[in-house]
Protein backbone atom coordinates (compact mmCIF):
# COMPACT_ATOMS: atom_id res chain seq x y z
CA UNK A 1 0.00 0.00 0.00
CA UNK A 2 1.54 3.36 -0.96
CA UNK A 3 1.15 6.88 1.67
CA UNK A 4 -2.51 7.49 2.82
CA UNK A 5 -4.13 10.76 4.46
CA UNK A 6 -7.02 11.37 6.48
CA UNK A 7 -7.42 15.02 7.60
CA UNK A 8 -5.40 18.10 7.13
CA UNK A 9 -4.31 20.50 9.73
CA UNK A 10 -4.05 23.97 8.12
CA UNK A 11 -1.33 26.56 8.60
CA UNK A 12 -1.76 30.31 7.13
CA UNK A 13 -0.74 32.41 4.74
CA UNK A 14 2.83 31.67 5.37
CA UNK A 15 2.58 28.46 3.55
CA UNK A 16 1.58 29.94 0.69
CA UNK A 17 4.68 31.86 -0.34
CA UNK A 18 7.17 30.58 -2.76
CA UNK A 19 10.70 29.25 -1.47
CA UNK A 20 13.66 30.84 -2.83
CA UNK A 21 12.36 32.02 -6.02
CA UNK A 22 10.46 28.47 -7.05
CA UNK A 23 7.42 29.13 -8.52
CA UNK A 24 5.45 27.24 -5.94
CA UNK A 25 6.05 25.15 -2.65
CA UNK A 26 5.04 21.89 -4.57
CA UNK A 27 8.35 22.97 -6.84
CA UNK A 28 10.29 23.66 -4.25
CA UNK A 29 10.05 20.07 -2.61
CA UNK A 30 10.01 18.86 -6.38
CA UNK A 31 13.96 20.32 -6.37
CA UNK A 32 14.91 18.78 -2.91
CA UNK A 33 13.27 15.51 -4.02
CA UNK A 34 15.14 15.72 -7.35
CA UNK A 35 18.68 16.44 -5.55
CA UNK A 36 18.12 13.75 -2.91
CA UNK A 37 17.90 11.13 -5.36
CA UNK A 38 20.45 11.92 -6.97
CA UNK A 39 22.44 11.99 -4.24
CA UNK A 40 21.29 8.81 -3.16
CA UNK A 41 22.45 7.43 -6.40
CA UNK A 42 18.60 7.20 -7.59
CA UNK A 43 17.66 8.19 -11.01
CA UNK A 44 14.37 10.67 -11.38
CA UNK A 45 13.91 10.97 -15.12
CA UNK A 46 13.34 7.19 -17.93
CA UNK A 47 16.51 7.79 -19.76
CA UNK A 48 15.64 7.80 -23.93
CA UNK A 49 16.08 5.07 -24.40
CA UNK A 50 12.86 3.31 -22.04
CA UNK A 51 11.03 6.24 -23.24
CA UNK A 52 11.72 4.56 -27.25
CA UNK A 53 10.51 1.86 -25.90
CA UNK A 54 7.40 2.73 -24.39
CA UNK A 55 6.64 4.64 -27.37
CA UNK A 56 6.26 1.25 -29.30
CA UNK A 57 3.72 -0.31 -26.80
CA UNK A 58 0.62 0.11 -28.75
CA UNK A 59 -2.42 -0.95 -25.96
CA UNK A 60 -2.55 -3.48 -22.89
CA UNK A 61 -1.28 -7.20 -23.11
CA UNK A 62 -3.47 -9.58 -24.85
CA UNK A 63 -4.52 -12.68 -22.83
CA UNK A 64 -2.54 -15.38 -23.28
CA UNK A 65 -3.55 -18.80 -24.65
CA UNK A 66 -5.15 -21.11 -21.60
CA UNK A 67 -5.63 -17.61 -19.47
CA UNK A 68 -9.22 -18.60 -17.62
CA UNK A 69 -11.77 -15.51 -18.59
CA UNK A 70 -13.10 -14.17 -15.05
CA UNK A 71 -14.37 -11.02 -16.12
CA UNK A 72 -17.81 -11.73 -14.79
CA UNK A 73 -16.37 -11.72 -10.85
CA UNK A 74 -17.52 -8.86 -8.30
CA UNK A 75 -14.13 -7.47 -8.85
CA UNK A 76 -12.73 -4.45 -7.15
CA UNK A 77 -10.03 -2.02 -6.35
CA UNK A 78 -9.54 -0.17 -2.95
CA UNK A 79 -6.61 2.05 -2.77
CA UNK A 80 -5.76 6.01 -1.82
CA UNK A 81 -8.08 8.19 -2.89
CA UNK A 82 -5.82 9.59 -5.56
CA UNK A 83 -4.36 6.67 -6.84
CA UNK A 84 -4.35 5.89 -10.51
CA UNK A 85 -1.78 2.62 -10.73
CA UNK A 86 -3.76 -0.12 -9.45
CA UNK A 87 -1.73 -3.10 -9.07
CA UNK A 88 -4.28 -5.55 -7.51
CA UNK A 89 -8.55 -6.22 -7.50
CA UNK A 90 -10.03 -8.75 -5.09
CA UNK A 91 -13.18 -10.67 -4.26
CA UNK A 92 -14.79 -13.22 -2.09
CA UNK A 93 -17.15 -16.21 -2.63
CA UNK A 94 -19.14 -17.83 0.15
CA UNK A 95 -18.75 -21.67 0.60
CA UNK A 96 -20.62 -24.77 2.32
CA UNK A 97 -19.16 -25.44 5.81
CA UNK A 98 -18.56 -21.68 6.41
CA UNK A 99 -15.50 -21.57 4.48
CA UNK A 100 -14.65 -18.45 2.12
CA UNK A 101 -13.06 -18.22 -1.50
CA UNK A 102 -11.10 -15.19 -1.62
CA UNK A 103 -9.34 -14.19 -5.07
CA UNK A 104 -6.91 -11.87 -5.57
CA UNK A 105 -5.71 -10.61 -8.78
CA UNK A 106 -2.28 -9.16 -9.29
CA UNK A 107 -1.54 -7.04 -12.68
CA UNK A 108 0.61 -8.89 -15.08
CA UNK A 109 3.18 -6.06 -15.46
CA UNK A 110 5.46 -8.23 -16.93
CA UNK A 111 3.61 -8.92 -20.32
CA UNK A 112 4.62 -5.56 -21.19
CA UNK A 113 7.52 -4.78 -19.50
CA UNK A 114 9.83 -7.74 -20.38
CA UNK A 115 13.36 -8.73 -18.74
CA UNK A 116 16.49 -6.83 -20.08
CA UNK A 117 14.43 -4.06 -21.46
CA UNK A 118 15.37 -0.32 -20.65
CA UNK A 119 11.99 -0.42 -19.47
CA UNK A 120 13.31 -2.83 -16.82
CA UNK A 121 16.28 -1.18 -16.61
CA UNK A 122 14.98 1.70 -15.45
CA UNK A 123 13.24 0.01 -12.89
CA UNK A 124 15.63 -2.41 -11.51
CA UNK A 125 18.00 1.29 -10.89
CA UNK A 126 15.44 2.45 -8.46
CA UNK A 127 13.50 -0.88 -7.50
CA UNK A 128 10.67 1.13 -6.18
CA UNK A 129 8.43 3.73 -6.91
CA UNK A 130 9.18 6.95 -4.87
CA UNK A 131 6.52 9.35 -3.12
CA UNK A 132 7.34 12.67 -1.90
CA UNK A 133 5.09 15.97 -1.22
CA UNK A 134 6.32 17.87 -4.15
CA UNK A 135 6.45 15.01 -7.02
CA UNK A 136 5.85 11.26 -7.48
CA UNK A 137 8.39 9.46 -8.75
CA UNK A 138 7.47 6.05 -10.60
CA UNK A 139 9.13 2.97 -10.98
CA UNK A 140 7.57 2.43 -14.62
CA UNK A 141 6.01 5.24 -16.83
CA UNK A 142 2.85 6.54 -16.04
CA UNK A 143 1.83 5.35 -19.42
CA UNK A 144 2.16 2.22 -18.47
CA UNK A 145 1.85 2.15 -14.34
CA UNK A 146 -1.25 4.19 -14.50
CA UNK A 147 -2.60 2.88 -17.72
CA UNK A 148 -1.40 -0.20 -19.69
CA UNK A 149 -0.42 -2.62 -17.15
CA UNK A 150 -2.77 -0.83 -14.65
CA UNK A 151 -6.15 -2.73 -13.27
CA UNK A 152 -8.19 0.37 -14.42
CA UNK A 153 -11.53 0.38 -13.86
CA UNK A 154 -14.16 -0.93 -16.71
CA UNK A 155 -11.17 -2.07 -17.99
CA UNK A 156 -10.06 -5.74 -19.47
CA UNK A 157 -6.54 -6.66 -18.15
CA UNK A 158 -4.57 -10.24 -17.57
CA UNK A 159 -3.87 -10.71 -14.40
CA UNK A 160 -2.06 -13.76 -11.83
CA UNK A 161 -4.65 -14.84 -9.95
CA UNK A 162 -3.80 -15.84 -6.11
CA UNK A 163 -7.11 -18.17 -5.85
CA UNK A 164 -7.34 -18.93 -1.41
CA UNK A 165 -10.15 -20.49 0.23
CA UNK A 166 -10.23 -19.87 4.15
CA UNK A 167 -11.62 -21.52 6.85
CA UNK A 168 -14.17 -20.48 9.30
CA UNK A 169 -11.68 -19.21 12.11
CA UNK A 170 -9.26 -17.79 8.96
CA UNK A 171 -7.19 -20.85 8.62
CA UNK A 172 -5.87 -21.49 4.93
CA UNK A 173 -7.67 -24.71 3.73
CA UNK A 174 -5.98 -24.29 -0.23
CA UNK A 175 -4.97 -22.24 -2.72
CA UNK A 176 -3.95 -22.33 -6.44
CA UNK A 177 -2.55 -19.68 -9.26
CA UNK A 178 -3.18 -19.00 -12.52
CA UNK A 179 -3.24 -16.24 -14.88
CA UNK A 180 -6.80 -14.95 -16.12
CA UNK A 181 -8.65 -12.24 -17.65
CA UNK A 182 -10.04 -9.89 -15.22
CA UNK A 183 -12.44 -6.58 -14.99
CA UNK A 184 -11.88 -3.97 -12.71
CA UNK A 185 -16.47 -3.31 -11.80
CA UNK A 186 -15.30 -0.29 -9.06
CA UNK A 187 -12.21 1.67 -8.50
CA UNK A 188 -12.35 2.44 -4.86
CA UNK A 189 -10.99 4.34 -2.21
CA UNK A 190 -9.70 3.71 1.46
CA UNK A 191 -11.57 6.56 3.14
CA UNK A 192 -14.68 5.95 1.64
CA UNK A 193 -14.69 2.33 2.16
CA UNK A 194 -13.32 2.00 5.64
CA UNK A 195 -16.16 4.71 6.69
CA UNK A 196 -18.57 2.58 5.40
CA UNK A 197 -17.61 -0.48 6.69
CA UNK A 198 -17.51 1.03 10.15
CA UNK A 199 -21.04 2.27 9.87
CA UNK A 200 -19.77 5.94 9.83
CA UNK A 201 -20.06 6.86 6.26
CA UNK A 202 -22.95 5.79 2.98
CA UNK A 203 -21.90 3.74 0.61
CA UNK A 204 -19.59 4.15 -2.04
CA UNK A 205 -21.66 5.11 -5.29
CA UNK A 206 -20.06 2.21 -7.39
CA UNK A 207 -20.87 0.21 -4.60
CA UNK A 208 -24.53 0.75 -4.54
CA UNK A 209 -24.79 1.08 -8.17
CA UNK A 210 -22.99 -2.12 -8.77
CA UNK A 211 -25.61 -5.31 -7.72
CA UNK A 212 -24.23 -7.94 -5.10
CA UNK A 213 -21.12 -5.76 -4.79
CA UNK A 214 -21.57 -4.54 -1.22
CA UNK A 215 -22.73 -7.57 0.07
CA UNK A 216 -19.37 -9.03 -1.48
CA UNK A 217 -17.03 -6.31 0.14
CA UNK A 218 -18.86 -7.07 3.35
CA UNK A 219 -18.41 -10.90 2.96
CA UNK A 220 -14.52 -9.69 2.57
CA UNK A 221 -14.17 -7.37 5.76
CA UNK A 222 -15.52 -10.47 7.46
CA UNK A 223 -12.70 -12.62 6.04
CA UNK A 224 -10.16 -10.02 6.55
CA UNK A 225 -10.77 -9.94 10.34
CA UNK A 226 -10.37 -13.13 10.68
CA UNK A 227 -7.32 -13.16 9.62
CA UNK A 228 -6.12 -10.34 11.46
CA UNK A 229 -7.20 -12.23 14.40
CA UNK A 230 -5.30 -14.96 13.73
CA UNK A 231 -2.38 -13.19 12.71
CA UNK A 232 -2.26 -11.41 16.03
CA UNK A 233 -2.91 -14.18 18.26
CA UNK A 234 0.26 -15.84 16.48
CA UNK A 235 2.34 -13.04 17.54
CA UNK A 236 1.93 -10.22 14.47
CA UNK A 237 2.74 -7.17 15.93
CA UNK A 238 0.03 -3.98 16.42
CA UNK A 239 2.50 -0.90 15.20
CA UNK A 240 1.08 2.21 14.57
CA UNK A 241 3.32 5.31 13.14
CA UNK A 242 2.57 8.87 12.23
CA UNK A 243 3.83 9.58 9.55
CA UNK A 244 2.01 13.17 8.21
CA UNK A 245 1.84 13.46 4.33
CA UNK A 246 1.96 16.86 2.71
CA UNK A 247 -1.20 18.46 1.74
CA UNK A 248 -1.79 21.08 -0.77
CA UNK A 249 -3.74 23.87 -1.79
CA UNK A 250 -3.25 24.02 -5.44
CA UNK A 251 0.49 24.15 -5.40
CA UNK A 252 0.91 26.08 -2.29
CA UNK A 253 1.69 23.49 1.15
CA UNK A 254 -1.39 24.08 3.22
CA UNK A 255 -0.77 21.39 6.03
CA UNK A 256 -0.33 17.89 6.83
CA UNK A 257 -2.68 15.04 6.52
CA UNK A 258 -2.11 12.20 9.28
CA UNK A 259 -2.37 8.88 8.57
CA UNK A 260 -4.97 6.23 10.51
CA UNK A 261 -5.76 2.53 9.63
CA UNK A 262 -9.47 1.79 9.10
CA UNK A 263 -11.36 -1.48 7.51
CA UNK A 264 -10.65 -0.93 4.21
CA UNK A 265 -6.72 -0.75 4.58
CA UNK A 266 -6.63 -3.66 7.06
CA UNK A 267 -8.48 -5.55 4.26
CA UNK A 268 -6.46 -5.08 1.59
CA UNK A 269 -3.37 -5.26 4.10
CA UNK A 270 -4.40 -9.05 5.45
CA UNK A 271 -5.52 -10.13 1.74
CA UNK A 272 -1.85 -9.36 -0.04
CA UNK A 273 -0.33 -10.74 3.26
CA UNK A 274 -1.89 -13.88 2.75
CA UNK A 275 -1.53 -13.77 -0.90
CA UNK A 276 2.07 -12.63 -0.24
CA UNK A 277 2.41 -15.85 1.67
CA UNK A 278 0.58 -18.24 -0.76
CA UNK A 279 3.50 -16.83 -3.14
CA UNK A 280 6.19 -17.80 -1.24
CA UNK A 281 4.77 -21.31 -0.48
CA UNK A 282 4.11 -22.12 -4.05
CA UNK A 283 7.40 -21.23 -5.25
CA UNK A 284 9.07 -23.47 -2.34
CA UNK A 285 6.99 -26.34 -3.35
CA UNK A 286 8.26 -26.29 -6.88
CA UNK A 287 11.88 -26.04 -5.85
CA UNK A 288 11.86 -22.29 -7.25
CA UNK A 289 14.31 -20.61 -5.35
CA UNK A 290 12.92 -16.58 -4.45
CA UNK A 291 13.16 -13.47 -3.18
CA UNK A 292 11.50 -13.58 0.70
CA UNK A 293 10.76 -10.67 2.38
CA UNK A 294 12.32 -10.98 6.07
CA UNK A 295 12.20 -9.09 9.23
CA UNK A 296 14.73 -11.16 10.78
CA UNK A 297 14.47 -11.51 15.23
CA UNK A 298 15.32 -8.62 17.05
CA UNK A 299 19.20 -8.68 18.01
CA UNK A 300 18.06 -5.82 20.07
CA UNK A 301 16.09 -7.75 22.06
CA UNK A 302 17.65 -7.07 25.00
CA UNK A 303 16.77 -3.58 25.16
CA UNK A 304 12.85 -3.99 24.16
CA UNK A 305 12.88 -5.83 27.11
CA UNK A 306 14.37 -2.78 29.28
CA UNK A 307 11.62 -0.97 27.30
CA UNK A 308 8.47 -2.86 28.69
CA UNK A 309 10.18 -3.21 31.87
CA UNK A 310 9.47 0.93 31.82
CA UNK A 311 5.86 0.23 31.39
CA UNK A 312 5.79 -2.36 34.43
CA UNK A 313 5.69 -5.14 31.94
CA UNK A 314 7.91 -8.43 32.12
CA UNK A 315 9.04 -9.67 28.51
CA UNK A 316 11.00 -13.09 28.33
CA UNK A 317 14.57 -13.01 27.78
CA UNK A 318 14.82 -14.17 24.47
CA UNK A 319 12.65 -12.58 21.20
CA UNK A 320 9.29 -13.68 21.68
CA UNK A 321 6.39 -12.19 19.28
CA UNK A 322 3.51 -13.17 21.10
CA UNK A 323 4.25 -11.74 24.19
CA UNK A 324 5.49 -8.58 22.73
CA UNK A 325 2.04 -8.36 20.89
CA UNK A 326 0.59 -8.44 24.30
CA UNK A 327 2.92 -6.12 25.90
CA UNK A 328 1.74 -3.58 22.78
CA UNK A 329 -2.15 -4.55 22.79
CA UNK A 330 -2.13 -3.12 26.32
CA UNK A 331 0.04 -0.52 25.71
CA UNK A 332 -2.60 0.59 22.83
CA UNK A 333 -5.80 0.15 25.25
CA UNK A 334 -3.93 2.35 28.31
CA UNK A 335 -2.24 4.91 26.57
CA UNK A 336 -3.60 5.52 22.71
CA UNK A 337 -2.28 8.91 22.13
CA UNK A 338 1.39 7.97 22.86
CA UNK A 339 1.15 4.69 21.42
CA UNK A 340 2.50 5.55 18.07
CA UNK A 341 5.36 6.59 19.85
CA UNK A 342 6.25 3.52 21.83
CA UNK A 343 5.64 1.71 18.35
CA UNK A 344 8.17 3.84 16.59
CA UNK A 345 10.73 3.49 19.60
CA UNK A 346 9.90 -0.87 18.70
CA UNK A 347 10.29 -0.44 15.57
CA UNK A 348 13.63 0.80 15.47
CA UNK A 349 14.64 -1.59 18.16
CA UNK A 350 13.54 -4.46 15.76
CA UNK A 351 14.93 -3.26 12.76
CA UNK A 352 14.33 -2.98 9.04
CA UNK A 353 13.09 -5.88 6.66
CA UNK A 354 15.00 -6.57 3.99
CA UNK A 355 15.02 -9.34 0.81
CA UNK A 356 16.62 -12.33 0.91
CA UNK A 357 17.29 -15.45 -0.95
CA UNK A 358 14.76 -18.50 -0.40
CA UNK A 359 16.64 -21.36 -2.24
CA UNK A 360 14.96 -24.73 -2.57
CA UNK A 361 15.78 -27.27 1.11
CA UNK A 362 16.99 -24.05 2.91
CA UNK A 363 15.29 -22.58 5.73
CA UNK A 364 13.49 -18.72 5.83
CA UNK A 365 14.16 -16.73 8.75
CA UNK A 366 10.23 -15.45 8.41
CA UNK A 367 8.95 -11.89 9.13
CA UNK A 368 9.53 -11.64 12.90
CA UNK A 369 6.68 -8.31 12.56
CA UNK A 370 4.24 -10.45 10.62
CA UNK A 371 4.32 -13.57 12.33
CA UNK A 372 4.93 -15.42 9.03
CA UNK A 373 7.54 -17.96 7.84
CA UNK A 374 6.76 -17.90 4.28
CA UNK A 375 6.44 -14.11 2.71
CA UNK A 376 7.62 -12.61 -0.75
CA UNK A 377 6.45 -9.16 -1.76
CA UNK A 378 4.92 -9.96 -5.09
CA UNK A 379 1.27 -8.44 -5.20
CA UNK A 380 2.54 -4.33 -5.95
CA UNK A 381 4.39 -4.97 -9.56
CA UNK A 382 3.59 -1.63 -10.43
CA UNK A 383 5.59 0.27 -8.13
CA UNK A 384 8.32 -2.59 -6.51
CA UNK A 385 10.65 -4.30 -8.56
CA UNK A 386 10.87 -7.46 -6.16
CA UNK A 387 7.27 -8.25 -7.22
CA UNK A 388 8.19 -8.01 -10.67
CA UNK A 389 10.99 -10.50 -10.50
CA UNK A 390 8.79 -12.73 -7.85
CA UNK A 391 6.01 -12.44 -10.89
CA UNK A 392 8.63 -13.52 -13.69
CA UNK A 393 9.49 -16.80 -11.39
CA UNK A 394 5.43 -17.67 -11.04
CA UNK A 395 5.12 -16.74 -14.86
CA UNK A 396 7.95 -19.53 -15.17
CA UNK A 397 7.02 -22.16 -13.24
CA UNK A 398 3.26 -21.74 -14.11
CA UNK A 399 4.50 -22.64 -17.92
CA UNK A 400 6.98 -24.81 -17.25
CA UNK A 401 9.51 -22.70 -18.62
CA UNK A 402 13.19 -22.00 -17.98
CA UNK A 403 13.52 -19.63 -15.01
CA UNK A 404 14.59 -15.81 -15.94
CA UNK A 405 16.62 -15.39 -13.17
CA UNK A 406 19.95 -17.76 -11.49
CA UNK A 407 20.41 -18.19 -7.96
CA UNK A 408 23.54 -15.52 -7.81
CA UNK A 409 21.22 -13.13 -9.43
CA UNK A 410 18.61 -13.64 -7.29
CA UNK A 411 21.68 -12.83 -4.47
CA UNK A 412 22.75 -9.89 -5.99
CA UNK A 413 19.48 -8.37 -6.42
CA UNK A 414 18.00 -9.59 -2.90
CA UNK A 415 20.93 -6.89 -1.62
CA UNK A 416 20.69 -4.20 -4.54
CA UNK A 417 16.61 -3.93 -3.60
CA UNK A 418 17.15 -3.75 -0.16
CA UNK A 419 19.90 -0.89 -0.76
CA UNK A 420 18.16 0.72 -3.27
CA UNK A 421 14.70 0.77 -0.80
CA UNK A 422 16.65 1.94 1.55
CA UNK A 423 17.77 5.46 -0.33
CA UNK A 424 14.27 5.96 -1.67
CA UNK A 425 13.18 5.88 1.98
CA UNK A 426 15.40 8.19 2.97
CA UNK A 427 14.54 10.30 0.15
CA UNK A 428 11.25 10.32 1.18
CA UNK A 429 11.73 11.15 4.27
CA UNK A 430 14.41 13.63 4.20
CA UNK A 431 11.43 15.40 1.83
CA UNK A 432 9.05 15.17 4.71
CA UNK A 433 10.96 16.50 6.46
CA UNK A 434 11.46 19.64 4.38
CA UNK A 435 7.61 20.17 4.06
CA UNK A 436 7.40 20.27 7.52
CA UNK A 437 10.44 23.11 8.15
CA UNK A 438 8.40 24.61 5.29
CA UNK A 439 5.24 24.41 7.15
CA UNK A 440 6.92 26.39 10.48
CA UNK A 441 9.15 28.30 8.84
CA UNK A 442 7.37 31.74 9.90
CA UNK A 443 6.74 30.37 13.42
CA UNK A 444 9.90 31.16 15.01
CA UNK A 445 9.69 31.49 18.45
CA UNK A 446 5.88 30.08 18.97
CA UNK A 447 5.49 27.93 21.54
CA UNK A 448 3.95 23.73 20.93
CA UNK A 449 3.09 20.67 22.91
CA UNK A 450 4.99 17.70 22.48
CA UNK A 451 6.18 14.59 23.05
CA UNK A 452 9.37 13.03 23.88
CA UNK A 453 10.32 10.09 20.71
CA UNK A 454 13.32 9.96 21.23
CA UNK A 455 16.61 10.39 24.52
CA UNK A 456 20.04 8.87 23.76
CA UNK A 457 23.82 10.33 23.40
CA UNK A 458 22.98 11.08 19.72
CA UNK A 459 20.39 13.45 20.80
CA UNK A 460 16.77 14.23 21.91
CA UNK A 461 13.81 14.45 19.45
CA UNK A 462 10.40 15.69 20.00
CA UNK A 463 7.16 15.40 18.05
CA UNK A 464 4.82 18.40 18.16
CA UNK A 465 1.17 17.79 18.64
CA UNK A 466 -0.32 20.04 16.13
CA UNK A 467 0.91 20.22 13.38
CA UNK A 468 2.55 16.78 13.69
CA UNK A 469 5.80 17.40 13.26
CA UNK A 470 9.28 15.94 15.17
CA UNK A 471 12.21 18.20 15.32
CA UNK A 472 15.44 18.01 17.44
CA UNK A 473 15.32 19.41 21.31
CA UNK A 474 18.36 21.80 21.33
CA UNK A 475 18.48 23.11 25.04
CA UNK A 476 16.42 22.21 27.88
CA UNK A 477 16.05 17.82 27.01
CA UNK A 478 18.26 17.24 30.44
CA UNK A 479 16.21 14.67 32.25
CA UNK A 480 13.74 14.00 29.89
CA UNK A 481 12.99 10.44 28.17
CA UNK A 482 10.78 9.09 26.07
CA UNK A 483 7.07 9.33 26.44
CA UNK A 484 7.39 12.49 28.88
CA UNK A 485 5.97 15.32 27.69
CA UNK A 486 7.06 18.92 27.46
CA UNK A 487 6.81 22.72 25.99
CA UNK A 488 8.82 23.22 23.20
CA UNK A 489 9.41 26.34 21.58
CA UNK A 490 10.66 26.74 17.84
CA UNK A 491 14.05 28.27 17.51
CA UNK A 492 15.25 27.19 13.60
CA UNK A 493 14.34 25.52 10.59
CA UNK A 494 15.97 24.65 7.57
CA UNK A 495 13.99 24.11 4.30
CA UNK A 496 16.71 22.20 2.02
CA UNK A 497 18.23 19.96 4.95
CA UNK A 498 14.54 18.91 6.58
CA UNK A 499 15.96 20.69 10.08
CA UNK A 500 13.40 21.77 12.96
CA UNK A 501 14.79 22.93 15.79
CA UNK A 502 13.55 23.43 19.56
CA UNK A 503 14.25 24.09 22.65
CA UNK A 504 12.46 23.68 26.06
CA UNK A 505 10.31 26.57 26.99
Amino acid sequence: MKPTGSHSLPHGDAARRPFHGQSSDRAALAAVARSAMIEKGLEPDFPPAARTELAAIRGPAAAPEGACDMRDRLWASIDNDDSRDLDQLSVAEALPDGRTRILVAVADVDALVRKGSALDAHAARNTTSIYTPGMIFPMLPLELSTNLTSLNEDEDRIAIVIDMVFEGDGALAGSDIYRARVRNRAKLAYHAVGAWLAGQGAAPGRVTGTPGLAENLRLQDTVAQRLAGLRHSHGALSLEAIEPQAAFNGDALAGLDVDAKNRATQLIEDFMIAANGVIAVYLKSKKCPSLRRVLRSPERWARIVDLATGYGCKLPGLPDAVALEGFLDTRKKADPEKFPDLSLAVVKLIGRGEYALDSPGGISPGHFGLAVEDYTHSTAPNRRFPDLITQRLVKAVLAGAALPYTTSELIELAQHCTEREDAASKVERQVRKSAAALLLRDRIGEGFDGIVTGASAKGTWVRILNPPVEGRLERGFEGLKVGDRARVKLIHTDFERGFIDFARA
